[in-house]
C-alpha cells in the first residue's frame, strides 16, 4: 500500500525543511508543497487565512489532495507538506477513500513564541510574517481533540531531531487516519 503522508502545522514549525529530507529517506517520493498550489492562482486570489478565503481554500486543498492521490498511486510515497488543519482532513479521506493507499498526519506543533520566531525569520519573500494570522494559526492547531495524539512537540528540536522524531512517529503506525472522524469545514 503506498503512503501519502500530511504533515502539517502552523507557519514556522518547520514543515518543509522536514518535508523535504524525509521524502530523501524513501525510493520513490514526491514532496508536495501546498504553497505552490496557492501560487497557481493568478487573479482573484485571496489570502488563505482571511474569512473571505473559505471557498477558495477548499478548492485548492481539493486540487491538492487530487494531486497528491495521482502521485500515490503512480507508485510514490507522497509527503504533503502545509496547513492541513482537522478543518481540511476530510478532503484527503474522501481522495483516498476506496484506494489502496494509506493516509497518515503529523502536526509539527513547536511552542507558540518558538513557532513566531521561526515564522518571522524567514528569509523567503512570499513567508508570511505578519504576527496577527502566525498566531492565529498557531492557536488553530493548539486544542486538536481527539487529533492530538498526532501532534509532535518539536520546541528547541534541530531540524535533524525533528526528521527523526517525525520518521520514528511514521514508523510506530499511531499516525495512521483510519477510523477517525473529521470535519472539513472550520467550527
Amino acid at each position: 500500500m503506498e503512503r501519502l503522508i500530511i504533515l502539517t502545522g502552523p507557519p514556522g514549525a518547520g514543515k518543509s525543511t522536514t518535508a523535504r529530507a524525509l521524502a530523501h529517506r524513501f525510493p520513490r517520493a514526491v514532496h508536495l508543497r501546498t504553497d505552490d498550489f496557492w501560487h497557481f492562482i493568478v487573479s482573484g486570489f485571496i489570502p488563505p487565512y482571511l474569512p473571505a478565503s473559505d471557498g477558495q481554500n477548499h478548492t485548492v486543498v481539493e486540487a491538492t489532495a487530487a494531486a497528491a492521490c495521482s502521485y500515490a498511486l503512480g507508485g510514490f510515497t507522497v509527503i504533503v507538506d502545509g496547513i492541513v488543519g482537522p478543518w481540511m482532513l476530510d478532503h484527503y479521506r474522501r481522495a483516498v477513500h476506496g484506494r489502496p493507499l494509506g493516509l497518515e498526519y503529523v502536526v509539527l506543533r513547536p511552542g507558540r513564541a518558538e513557532t513566531l520566531a521561526r515564522a518571522q525569520a524567514r528569509a523567503t519573500p512570499d513567508a508570511l510574517v505578519n504576527e496577527e494570522p502566525l498566531v492565529a494559526l498557531w492557536d488553530q492547531f493548539s486544542a486538536l481533540g481527539d487529533l492530538e495524539r498526532f501532534v509532535l512537540d518539536t520546541t528547541g528540536q534541530s531540524p535533524l531531531q525533528t526528521l527523526d522524531a517525525v520518521a520514528g512517529a511514521l514508523d510506530s503506525g499511531r499516525y495512521r487516519l483510519e477510523g477517525l472522524d473529521t470535519d472539513s469545514r472550520r467550527g
